[in-house]
């Protein structure tokens, strides 16, 4: 049973016989269905299902599963495996992005390097068929691609802001836009640029190391991104709530809660069952939880 199933309204779902019949269902009813051949004698399918009822604002997103597999010579259809998921038409990154076959099965990851997240952001690819289409017609590699970040989750908490006046959002966005421009002369080789980002490190964990010893963490970090766990598209974030929105999975009746995201100024939408966050979300409060990110490549047509 996949871990995040509960996240788009599936948290009763316990045994084999109702997982496969919810499959079948997906395969019989799809609301999408994508086709492409891998370069051999068979050929790669993906069937989505949506099943989101929105309850309280209006946002254009929607929840469901994808199930992949393949037909062989005689139209049979084998299903290879399954992953829920959350779709979003917000741009999270313009950045180009690499890709990565797992190794167990036909699916993919991808890697962003965003200077705003200040690590390599890895994602489970949810457009697998499209990317596969271009490969085998050797379109690679593709500039001017954009990014639409999703997240799901199975535990979070909601916290409240840290009181900032007019005058210190100004400043936090000019210290991000020089950061950012700094990152970016680094990651071009420039010594002066890393030399500058070393000093302002040095400083922020000098100022951070005197404050903590009064102070919570959490009323020092505002947003925080960060790994979590083994598996390399997990990871522990602190973001602030621009959007929300309640949903309702139209099989189960489980509630949803589906927000936007503010996190190291890179946006993205993510979702979590009801049942499964402490706190009530409100625009400019936080979110704190571990989450399992997931990326669609809108590759130019």
């Amino acid at each position: 049973m996949h871990k995040y199933m509960r996240s788009i309204g599936f948290k009763n779902l316990t045994n084999r016989k109702e997982l496969q019949k919810l499959l079948t269902d997906v395969i019989i009813e799809g609301t999408e269905r994508s086709y492409t051949s891998n370069g051999e004698d068979t050929l790669l399918a993906e069937f989505c299902r949506d099943f989101t009822e929105v309850i309280e604002g209006s946002k254009d997103n929607s929840i469901g599963i994808a199930v992949c597999g393949e037909f062989d010579n005689d139209d049979k259809f084998t299903y290879d495996y399954y992953f829920p998921y959350l779709r979003s038409n917000n741009i999270s990154s313009e950045e180009d992005v690499t890709i990565e076959r797992h190794a167990a099965q036909e699916s993919y990851a991808g890697v962003c390097d965003d200077v705003r997240v200040g690590i390599s952001l890895i994602f489970y690819l949810q457009n697998m068929i499209s990317y596969v289409k271009i490969k085998n017609s050797n379109q690679l590699p593709i500039k001017g691609t954009t990014l639409t970040l999703t997240a799901l989750s199975t535990k979070g908490t909601i916290m409240m802001p840290i009181v900032k006046s007019e005058k210190d959002v100004i400043r936090n966005k000019k210290s991000s836009i020089t950061r950012a421009r700094l990152l970016n002369a680094a990651r071009k080789g420039d010594e002066e640029a890393i030399e500058s980002l070393t000093l302002d490190d040095m400083d922020t964990y000098t100022a951070i190391s005197k404050k903590i010893q009064k102070e919570d963490v959490f009323s020092l970090v505002d947003t925080s991104f960060m790994p979590y766990g083994v598996e390399c598209d997990h990871y522990s974030i602190l973001a602030e709530i621009i959007d929300y929105s309640k949903i309702k999975n139209k099989i189960t009746g489980e509630k949803i809660y589906l927000m936007t995201l503010n996190c190291n100024d890179m946006i993205f939408d993510m979702c979590i069952n009801q049942d499964d966050l402490y706190g009530e979300p409100a625009v400019g409060r936080r979110f704190k939880g571990i989450i399992w990110m997931q990326g669609y490549i809108n590759f130019p047509e």
